[in-house]
């Protein structure tokens, strides 16, 4: 049975190639974009299968009444995808008071309200699944990206309170963290204004990067499918081989330091 698909920064990068997997695989999708003449080409192809919004995920009425519109004009929605996001890179002492709050805008308050409105179209409908595109930097911090981490760790706790709350409605949430992944044309990271006294910082976290094996954005889009479609979906998953082992050290590090200070922590119990 075909699937409606609401998915969100549908114009590039990752969100594009989910578009695109959805509809070869038969599937309807309402692709939002701040420029839906970035995925109009795709009505040529599919049709009306595909519906192209204007979206800009932080405005909450907008987001409101493209949910609305999406749902009214496809009959149901099956799949919310909150993929719109971008990165914001610097030093936390760099970061300016208004890039900040646009990170979060953006990559927590747009998926907040994209959730908020499709819960009750969801839940009238008995179930449907909702996937938010977070990030192996909403699970441990990376140098120079404390604000897209913010952004992200954010969405990370959201999500698992809102698993537990929409599960008796038949609705399941699936916080998906991906690697790197090699996505020509997809949005660069915004940039905070750089102070000399971090560009050596700066210059071994590019060096860093080169270094990765970026992921093929269809295999993702494949994942993405398959993971929409199985029964008993995991509240985390990761996209990529980059993940685990980076999650993997980060929890052992933090459960060694809180079982080395335990000692402290229980005298403060009093």
């Amino acid at each position: 049975m075909s699937k409606v698909w609401f998915i969100t920064g549908s114009s590039r990068g990752l969100g594009r190639s989910f578009v695109e997997a959805a509809l070869a695989a038969g599937d309807r999708v309402a692709a939002t974009a701040r420029n839906p003449s970035d995925v109009e080409d795709l009505v040529g192809q599919y049709g009306d299968a595909v519906l192209p919004l204007a979206l800009d995920v932080s405005d909450k009425a907008a987001v409101f009444g493209s949910v609305q519109q999406a749902a009214a004009y496809f009959g149901r929605l099956d799949v919310i995808v909150n993929n719109a996001g971008y990165g914001l890179s610097g030093a936390v002492e760099e970061l300016e008071e208004q890039q900040l709050r646009d990170q979060l805008e953006t990559n927590f308050f747009g998926p907040l309200w994209v959730v908020q409105a499709a819960i009750p179209i969801l839940r009238e409908q008995g179930g449907g699944r909702i996937i938010q595109i977070s990030s192996v930097a909403g699970l441990t911090g990376l140098p120079l990206g404390g604000a897209y981490c913010a952004s992200k760790w954010a969405l990370e706790g959201l999500s698992e309170s809102l698993a537990q709350e929409v599960a008796p409605f038949g609705i399941k949430v699936t916080v998906v963290a991906p690697g790197g992944y090699a996505t020509p044309g997809a949005s660069g990271a915004a940039h905070a204004p750089g102070d000399p006294l971090y560009d050596d910082l700066r210059e071994a976290f590019a060096a860093y990067a080169k270094t990765l094996d970026y992921g093929n954005p269809a295999a993702a889009a494949q994942a993405l499918l398959k993971l929409a479609t199985t029964e008993d979906p995991p509240l985390r998953l990761f996209f990529g081989a980059q993940g685990l082992p980076i999650i993997q050290q980060a929890y052992e590090d933090r459960l060694k330091t809180w079982s080395t200070w335990q000692p402290l922590a229980e005298e403060a119990h009093g």
